[in-house]
């Protein structure tokens, strides 16, 4: 490993350049810094919701079934966290979740489960 591998800059990570919720607020589209846009249903991000609530912190194991999260999940209110990410307030009010930039690229863009 040579000097210039712990100095020169790290890879840009890819950041959404905007942000559109549905008007129905069942469906989040998201246009990426590379020039892609990728949708993912607002059901898929709240049983994929990262907070510790819905996540186990030491088994990374979902602290409910994902297939009991109603159908016509909304979400009610998208708010930026930073530069690095998306908070979102659900129709069940939940609202813990930080959503990173690089984790709604990842949900937006996987196969649903």
């Amino acid at each position: 490993m040579s000097i210039w591998d712990s100095v020169k800059p790290k890879k840009k990570s890819i950041t959404a350049t905007a942000v559109v919720l549905s008007k129905g607020q069942n469906e989040l589209t998201l246009t990426w810094s590379d020039g892609t846009t990728t949708a993912v249903a607002t059901r898929r991000l709240r049983q994929y919701c990262p907070c510790a609530g819905c996540v186990e912190e030491w088994s990374g194991k979902r602290t409910f079934e994902v297939e009991t999260i109603p159908q016509d999940m909304k979400v009610i209110e998208v708010n930026s966290v930073g530069n690095y990410a998306l908070s979102f307030t659900f129709g069940d009010l939940h609202n813990t979740g930080i959503f990173r930039w690089e984790y709604l690229k990842d949900l937006s863009t996987a196969a649903p489960a």
